[in-house]
């Protein structure tokens, strides 16, 4: 696992983004997956403390295998666009405490559908050497149609001519989720893992179920 210093000024942590996006590898670089891990993060007391929590399945049958959970002291502000700053260290910690190493990650947030290239699916993916996948909630940068109101169906999601990343439907009638390569998968392939995680809900399966650990409820 890559490390680096975690105790910089926002101006060194967009610098430290840009160096590391070329480390970014968006093809396919990922043998057999055969368990899947959900990263998610919630805080603790006002914020104080960051809470990060893994949940790793089995991608046949999405069955849980493991799930943790870390607990740090927050040390770096809330401020768009560098999440993976206040998250990473304690996801970081989390994935350490796993028994079973996943073959992919799935991340609550963004890839390279991110101003710099640069979000937490890409910054874990980069630290760890694991393939990962962002998918997220909402856009934080691009344009992008309508996405079709079929399961499956996506469109571009892209920025500045490039293209990067899908407005994914993952169920109809429902609000899509936004999905970008984090490192070592294609966008292609990473829609494919994205699907085949999700079932009846709009968010893959290991998502909400890492979301339920990071917010304190694990039923």
């Amino acid at each position: 696992m890559k490390t680096h210093s975690w105790n910089l000024s926002p101006k060194e942590a967009v610098a430290l983004q840009r160096r590391l996006a070329d480390q970014v590898v968006a093809e396919d670089r990922l043998g057999q997956v055969h368990f899947v891990a959900g990263v998610d993060v919630g805080f603790e007391e006002q914020g104080k403390i960051t809470r990060a929590a893994v949940v790793v399945l089995r991608l046949a049958d999405l069955s849980l295998v493991e799930q943790v959970v870390a607990r740090r002291p927050t040390h770096f502000p809330y401020i768009p666009g560098l999440l993976s700053f206040r998250e990473c260290p304690t996801v970081l910690a989390a994935l350490e405490k796993l028994t079973v190493t996943p073959n992919l990650l799935l991340c609550d947030g963004q890839g390279i559908a991110h101003p710099r290239r640069f979000g937490i699916a890409c910054h874990l993916g980069v630290l760890t050497g694991l393939p990962s996948i962002g998918v997220a909630k909402t856009r934080l940068v691009g344009k992008h149609g309508p996405a079709p109101d079929k399961r499956g169906g996506w469109t571009p999601l892209t920025d500045k001519g490039e293209t990067i990343g899908v407005v994914l439907r993952t169920r109809i009638k429902v609000n899509p989720v936004f999905v970008s390569t984090g490192h070592r998968i294609s966008l292609l392939t990473a829609i494919q893992y994205v699907m085949a995680c999700t079932t009846r809900y709009r968010l893959p399966e290991t998502t909400r179920l890492a979301d339920k650990l990071a917010s304190g409820s694990k039923k």
